[in-house]
C-alpha cells in the first residue's frame, strides 16, 4: 500500500529538511496502513505510537488499556492510553528520531469517526492528517473517506 501524506500545498514539506520529512511521512503511511489494518480485521483498534529508532528502524509502542471501573471490559480509556504512550514516548525519546501517535477520534460535525495520526521529529517538526471512515452496514465493510492535513502541537519533544 503505497499511500502518501497529503501535501496541502507542499508548505510544510519544503519548510522541513528532506530526511524529516521521510521520517514522518513514513511514520503517517505506516500508521494509516496499520490502523486501516485492525479495524478491517477486528472493527476498531487501540490507541498506539510508532517510532523510527536512531538507526532508522521502525517500531510500534503500545500500553495495555487499564481495566475499565465496571469489569466488563468493553470500555477503555483511550485518553488515559495516549496519555500514557506520550509519557512513555517522552521518557525514551533519546532512544528515537521521530514518533507517530495513531488513535481513533469522532469527527462531529461530519458524523463520522477517523483514524488521527500525530507524527512529531526531534527536530521540532510536526504533522498530523486524518483518515475519516464509516462501517457499510450492509456489505460489512469499511469506507474510508479523503486523508486531510490536521494540525497539531508537539508532545515529545517539549520540556
Amino acid at each position: 500500500m503505497a499511500e502518501t501524506a497529503p501535501q496541502p500545498g507542499h508548505s510544510w514539506r519544503t519548510s522541513v529538511p528532506e530526511a524529516t520529512a521521510t521520517d514522518l511521512e513514513n511514520l503517517l503511511g505506516t500508521g494509516m496502513g496499520a490502523a486501516q489494518e485492525q479495524l478491517e480485521r477486528n472493527g476498531g483498534f487501540l490507541p498506539f505510537a510508532l517510532v523510527v529508532e536512531n538507526d532508522g528502524e521502525v517500531r510500534l509502542v503500545a500500553v495495555s488499556p487499564a481495566d475499565s471501573a465496571d469489569g466488563s471490559g468493553d470500555e477503555f480509556d483511550a485518553d488515559g492510553m495516549i496519555s500514557d504512550i506520550t509519557e512513555l514516548l517522552r521518557q525514551n525519546r533519546d532512544d528515537f528520531r521521530a514518533a507517530a501517535i495513531v488513535c481513533d477520534i469522532t469527527l462531529v460535525e461530519e458524523g463520522s469517526d477517523a483514524i488521527h495520526v500525530a507524527t512529531e521529529h526531534r527536530d521540532g517538526a510536526v504533522f498530523a492528517a486524518v483518515l475519516p471512515y464509516v462501517a457499510q452496514e450492509s456489505t460489512r465493510e469499511w469506507v474510508f473517506g479523503e486523508l486531510s492535513a490536521d494540525s497539531n502541537e508537539p508532545v515529545i519533544w517539549v520540556d
